[in-house]
């Protein structure tokens, strides 16, 4: 379990404690001065860094002699017991104050461990706020540097949702890779007709339309006809011209090996819509102790159950207890472009890789909200005077995020 430790002792501040201003040196302060800048806020601090198979643990506390500070770098193995074997070593070491990085999945049993005992802060950072410097970067000098962060508040945690909300974060989640795997076996579907000479995608919207479906499982069936065919339309495809495009479009050189094609494709996405049926019954099983906050989300325009839904899991239920102002959200999700400037020059600021799952749901709402007479409409229809077509969407998901967060 416990495979290596070693103890290191340094200053506080190398070479700048003997300049600080003296105080009493009496043991257990909880601030302790080195600079006038520069302050130690939690006594006592432990720094993790994580990887698959096991994780190094820096513990920061305080030396044996006044205005110094003492490192112990642990090693664990990541069996969950082991994990939580070490939290309760952790808080056996007085360890109020727990820092790792976002390591993907690898940081969850690791966070979810530590959350069980009386820690009174478990943070999790954004990487890139702690990068070590190129040819300095050990696994024991990873962790002791996120401590000594962390240690002086230099270092913030990101938003980590409470297991229940995790719940739906998972299912809203695994609902959206389930939508677009089923849109790419469409896709492939398409391709068949296309391949078989069939050209019905040209005159019908949509290939998964009631109509469009019974052409095809026509066509599997061994129907080659293109009037025949075309008979089987129905609602506004019957009109005069559409039945002629489609006695045209519905002959072609559709073989048995189209038709073994079209078979698979259509099975995958007639599993795949029953795969989002399901996970749609259970999110909103999940979701039903936020009904409220859910409704508030659906006064807004363009917000349906799926973005309402997605908007639980991955912000939450009340962002403003974790976002200090709109502003500071829209920055999270990663719509607000990047700042990119030297020697007053503005270079090209693009917008970060954050917010993959939340990001492509504000799409579709924004693409929604434009449609409903209202401020958010109003602000599109300038962007559109000012800049031109329907190429920057990016204004309308920030206005959204913006105006469902208290300020």
């Amino acid at each position: 379990m416990l495979l290596r430790a070693r103890v290191s002792v340094s200053c506080t501040d190398r070479g700048l404690w003997r300049a600080a201003r003296p105080l009493s040196h009496r043991w257990g302060v909880l601030l302790q001065e080195v600079a006038r800048r520069m302050k130690v806020l939690h006594e006592r601090v432990a720094g993790i860094d994580v990887h698959k198979e096991m994780i190094k643990v820096a513990i920061r506390s305080p030396g044996e002699k006044p205005w110094t500070r003492k490192t112990e770098i642990l090693e664990y193995r990541t069996f969950y017991g082991v994990l939580q074997e070490m939290a309760r070593e952790l808080r056996r070491r007085g360890v109020t104050h727990v820092v790792m990085e976002a390591s993907g999945v690898y940081t969850e049993p690791v966070y979810y461990a530590l959350a069980e005992r009386d820690f009174t802060e478990v943070a999790v950072i954004n990487p890139a706020h702690a990068k070590a410097l190129k040819g300095h970067k050990t696994d024991a000098k990873d962790c002791t540097r996120l401590a000594e962060l962390f240690e002086c508040g230099l270092l913030h945690g990101s938003y980590i949702p409470a297991p229940e909300l995790k719940e739906v974060r998972d299912l809203t989640r695994y609902r959206m890779k389930t939508v677009q795997a089923r849109t790419s076996e469409i896709q492939r579907l398409a391709k068949a007709l296309e391949s078989a000479g069939i050209k019905l995608g040209s005159v019908a919207s949509s290939i998964t339309g009631v109509s469009a479906t019974a052409m095809i499982e026509a066509l599997i069936d061994g129907e080659r006809r293109g009037g025949v065919l075309a008979d089987l339309a129905q609602g506004r495809m019957r009109e005069a011209g559409k039945l002629a495009d489609l006695s045209m479009a519905l002959s072609g050189r559709f073989t048995g090996h189209h038709a073994l094609l079209c078979r698979l494709h259509r099975d995958r996405i007639k599993m795949f819509e029953d795969a989002v049926a399901g996970l749609e019954d259970r999110i909103a099983g999940k979701a039903a102790p936020w009904r409220r906050e859910l409704d508030l989300l659906m006064t807004v325009p363009g917000f349906g159950d799926a973005v309402t839904q997605a908007w639980l899991g991955e912000i939450g239920p009340a962002p403003h207890l974790h976002f200090s102002s709109h502003d500071k959200l829209a920055c999270w999700v990663s719509l607000c472009p990047g700042n990119n400037i030297s020697a007053r020059k503005r270079k090209y600021g693009r917008t970060g890789d954050a917010g993959t799952y939340i990001k492509p749901m504000l799409v579709q709402a924004a693409w929604s909200a434009i449609r409903v007479r209202g401020r958010l409409q109003a602000r599109y229809n300038r962007l559109v005077r000012r800049f031109g077509g329907d190429k920057n969407p990016g204004a309308k998901k920030r206005r959204s995020s913006r105006s469902r967060t208290p300020c």
